[in-house]
């Protein structure tokens, strides 16, 4: 009967999740209970999975430590799947000890590996990076391997490095054709496919154009006066100006830097930065106002003048003005990137990965639902909320990091 053991679980490494069950399906003695659970887990079947691995796991005997550290390990990536960012990270991190300490590396390096592709889906980039350190790459085998690399990308592409992500996405590539599992080899060609897809918009001198990743990253060399939209600040080179708690002043400044060299009118800027059908005297009373504020803050990288019409944009030491949009302009453009990767959210979910509060997310979905662009199925903390790639939009977010002066 051990034999039917070994067999399975050579299966399930080899991606054959069927092969598997046909060796264990009938039977319930723990290692059995273990590799259905894995089996099922790669079929898509997770609360099966999860509950097949919560039965080995209770089964094991008390001797058999390093088996229910496997469990926990599993349970962990199904909760990752399945996007339960909840589940008790200090659990994985004692399975992964326990692994260790019994001179399991391959499987303690699978649950470092869980952990970091937790971190990097919640925008922890250093402790990710922190995470994959700690992690020896030698002696793993060809599916970790591009575990790991695949979240070496993440992180690379989330820093706009599309340099190392394109190096990283190569060995991963590499490594699955080791692999010889389909379902990893799809998911590199996935992820190839994020810097071949349009990662912001260029607005300039009247007209636009898309970007992908690199002519992202080319931008932050430029002498051009960026007004970035991902990270609400002005820029020329080194040198920011962030206004990411003055939204009034980005919207000022990116009215006058979308209509540059052309200055703009005083009832487009109340309209676009107050939000004012009509404009009247105390609106452009406050118009002035926020314009002297604009034009302090921008005073190392522009000057704001006066025109008879309006306003004007006059840049200093460049002569190119460009605004960098996102490929979707949405107001909750955010909650949309983390959905668009396919899989099912829970809200509380949603709000661990934004760094907000479930409400304002719970609000945020019921809006999204209202216009059809997201759906949810189940109830009360079984609801998930989910929606179909967005067309042109990067599964993930590409910029989501701060923007660090030099």
């Amino acid at each position: 009967m051990e034999s039917l053991i070994t067999a399975a679980a050579r299966a399930l490494e080899a991606g054959d999740p069927l092969g598997a069950l046909n060796r264990v399906a009938l039977r319930i003695d723990a290692p059995s209970l273990a590799l259905r659970g894995i089996a099922m887990a790669q079929l898509g079947d997770l609360p099966k999975a999860k509950a097949l691995l919560r039965s080995a796991a209770r089964a094991f005997g008390p001797r058999e430590a390093v088996a229910r550290a496997r469990c926990v390990v599993a349970e962990a990536e199904i909760a990752l799947v399945s996007r339960d960012l909840s589940w008790p990270v200090k659990t994985l991190t004692a399975a992964r000890a326990t692994l260790d300490k019994h001179g399991d590396l391959a499987n303690a390096a699978h649950a470092g590996h869980i952990e970091a592709r937790r971190l990097l889906l919640v925008g922890r980039l250093d402790e990710a990076e922190s995470t994959l350190a700690e992690l020896s790459p030698a002696s793993l085998p060809p599916a970790s391997q591009v575990v790991r690399e695949l979240v070496i990308a993440g992180i690379a592409i989330r820093r706009v490095r599309t340099k190392d992500a394109r190096a990283a996405l190569d060995r991963a590539a590499s490594a699955a054709r080791q692999a010889n599992i389909p379902a990893l080899v799809a998911e590199v060609e996935s992820a190839n496919l994020v810097l071949d897809t349009p990662a912001a918009r260029l607005i300039t001198r009247g007209s636009e154009h898309p970007l992908l990743l690199g002519e992202v990253e080319r931008l932050a060399t430029s002498t051009a006066l960026v007004v970035d939209t991902f990270h609400h600040a002005v820029r020329r080179q080194g040198r920011i100006v962030s206004l990411g708690t003055r939204p009034v002043l980005f919207a000022l400044a990116r009215l006058l830097a979308q209509a540059w060299p052309a200055d703009v009118s005083r009832e487009t800027l109340i309209a676009g930065a107050f939000r004012a059908k009509h404009a009247d005297e105390s609106h452009r009373a406050r118009l002035r106002v926020e314009i002297g504020r604009l034009r302090t803050e921008l005073k190392t990288l522009a000057d704001i003048s006066a025109t008879k019409q309006g306003f004007v944009l006059a840049p200093r030491k460049t002569h190119d003005v460009i605004v960098l949009a996102r490929p979707v302009e949405e107001k909750h453009a955010a909650l949309l990137a983390f959905l668009s990767d396919g899989e099912p959210w829970s809200s509380s979910a949603l709000a661990l990965a934004l760094g907000m509060s479930p409400r304002t997310v719970q609000r945020a979905l019921e809006q999204l639902a209202g216009s059809g662009k997201v759906q949810s199925f189940g109830r009360g903390r079984a609801r998930r909320w989910m929606t179909p790639p967005v067309p042109g939009f990067p599964t993930g977010l590409l910029l989501p990091g701060p923007l660090l002066k030099t």
